[in-house]
């Protein structure tokens, strides 16, 4: 470390771009591995020419309940622009349901009292898995429980959103049993009529965001409102039905299904006086249907029948819209964003990304709020996404931000400049590993071209990510060290986040030999990233950052 000191004042080249490679991580092992068996000379020769560090991209340092959670675009932006550790929704509504507060809270109350003054039923929403990265099925337990035995309200109804996604591509059955099973036993000793009335796959209904594909939600108006759609006796007649008719289909694109009785009537169609709990916790795939059931001059579809309910979301999604007015537990209070430091200095900034990540670099970078910080200093393009399946297009619009970039970049108009690269992740989800490796491909290529313009414009790149996906394509036997197969011998696709690590990675082409990484910062992380990013625009970070990561020589 000789010779080595803070840059701040020292040099500041512009502008600094952040490419974000969204689910691209570092695993060692090669197997089912669409990042180290992707041709990737660009990212090769970042690694092999410039200093770079991982990065801790999951678990509680991203303000997750332990270290076995794996990481998720929320969270990862949340701590990239946040610069500090923020205990996030997963963790708050653990501690919520734990300590009874969520029970206590005047939101659930609210809620239940308003079931009893309309002779109403209670309504549940969200996405059933143990994923914890949207929501989890214990929380969904722990009120059901609670509304039985201690609230003893006598009918509730649950609309599943399956997976597939953040768990097992073909796991749903699973929660779909453990759900059927506490539905049984809390009919049986508290009485109740606690039923599954709806659900579909993910991708399918419901769960758009970013005002990608309105009709997603659409759908699920039909669904879980009106109880228009196709009718099955149960969930797993509807889920082993739609397997049989389309083979190889996984859960997050299975169709909705309606649960009807005996006579074939829907058993849970949302009415007047009813209440709806949509219990996922994080914001962005939650927005767009609390904005169905809560704005009074909705037009994004006809919402045919329209009921008059009381709706609340686990939490609020939105903390400047205040979208959903009710919520259970109260949201993580992001402030002081890199963001608005940067502009109290009057530093240009520009964030890039196409729909299904646009978020992701605006509302969840900048501490889970919508809009601008600085109307005057920000430039905030979005490059609309394709409507066809990942897997079929895993270039996605990663050239078309790479233009808009790199004109960025050779404009010299902006002193940050951040994007992200979503094919890792989107294409990732899809379990196809080919259509992994072309998108890691892609990402490369357009690396390459960043480069370039920033080596000609004197800048500095850098390439990070906010968690892993792509590395890691298939679920592996522990003990054997293989891949899972299926009964036909096809190999079981992991279309999950990873708790592996991320590169962090310095271009400094006009300054070579200029930066090192500070050893005296142990196990850094994404929260480590803000103020290093201060540090390369010669901003002191503040005290309540993490700290930096660079040290400089001196006479760069």
């Amino acid at each position: 470390m000789t010779g080595m000191v803070n840059l701040l004042t020292h040099r500041s080249p512009r502008p600094v771009t952040l490419a974000i490679m969204d689910g691209v991580g570092f695993r060692e092992e090669a197997l089912g591995n669409a990042v180290a068996n992707a041709f990737t000379p660009n990212l090769d020769w970042l690694l092999a020419n410039c200093p770079f560090r991982l990065l801790r991209a999951h678990g509680t340092a991203v303000g997750l309940p332990s270290d076995h959670d794996m990481g998720n675009s929320e969270v990862g932006h949340n701590a990239l622009g946040g610069g500090r550790f923020y205990p996030q929704g997963a963790r708050l509504v653990n501690e919520a349901v734990q300590s009874g507060a969520i029970f206590n809270g005047n939101a659930w109350q609210q809620l239940v009292k308003y079931c009893f003054d309309h002779d109403g039923a209670m309504h549940f929403l969200g996405l059933l898995s143990d994923g914890d990265v949207h929501s989890h099925i214990k929380h969904l337990e722990a009120m059901l429980s609670h509304l039985a035995f201690q609230d003893k309200l006598q009918r509730a109804r649950v609309h599943i959103l399956l997976d597939g996604r953040d768990v097992g591509e073909t796991s749903a059955l699973e929660y779909v049993e453990r759900l059927e099973t506490l539905l049984e036993s809390l009919r049986t000793e508290a009485g109740v009529d606690f039923r599954i009335a709806s659900g579909g796959g993910r991708m399918k209904i419901t769960m758009d965001r970013y005002e990608a594909n309105w009709d997603m939600v659409e759908l699920g108006w039909k669904t879980h409102v009106a109880a228009d759609g196709r009718r099955f006796p149960s969930a797993e007649a509807a889920i082993t039905t739609y397997r049989r008719e389309e083979p190889g289909i996984i859960d997050q694109d299975l169709p909705p299904f309606i649960i009807a009785d005996g006579a074939g009537n829907p058993v849970g169609p949302v009415r007047d006086g009813d209440a709806v709990v949509y219990f996922n916790f994080r914001g962005d795939r939650a927005i767009e249907i609390s904005r169905a059931f809560e704005e009074e001059d909705f037009s994004r579809f006809p919402r045919v029948p329209h009921p008059k309910v009381m709706y609340a979301g686990m939490m609020e999604y939105d903390t400047e819209l205040h979208i959903p007015k009710l919520f259970l537990v109260d949201p993580p209070h992001i402030d002081h964003t890199v963001g608005e430091y940067l502009s109290t200095h009057n530093l240009r900034e520009m964030a890039i990304s196409e729909t299904q990540k646009y978020g992701h670099v605006t509302y969840f970078w900048n501490g889970n709020r919508s809009g601008k910080i600085d109307e005057k200093l920000e430039d905030y393009i979005e490059v609309p996404s394709d409507m066809p399946p990942f897997e079929e297009r895993p270039w996605m619009k990663a050239a078309e931000i790479t233009d808009k970039t790199v004109e960025a970049i050779l404009s010299k108009r902006y002193d940050l400049i951040r994007l992200n690269y979503p094919n890792g992740d989107m294409v990732g989800h899809t379990g196809v590993y080919q259509a992994a490796r072309i998108a890691v491909e892609t990402v490369d290529l357009c690396l390459g071209r960043l480069m370039a313009a920033t080596r000609k414009a004197g800048g500095i790149l850098i390439v990070t990510a906010d968690h892993g996906n792509a590395e890691e394509m298939f679920e592996i036997d522990s003990k054997t060290g293989k891949p899972k197969v299926y009964p036909n011998g096809k190999i079981r696709a992991k279309t999950a986040h990873t708790t592996n690590p991320v590169w962090f990675i310095v271009f400094d082409p006009t300054g070579e030999g200029c930066i090192e990484f500070n050893p005296e910062i142990a196990n850094p992380g994404l929260t480590n990233v803000a103020p290093t990013l201060m540090q390369l625009l010669g901003i002191d970070p503040p005290e309540i950052y993490d700290p930096p990561l660079l040290l400089f020589r001196q006479g760069c």
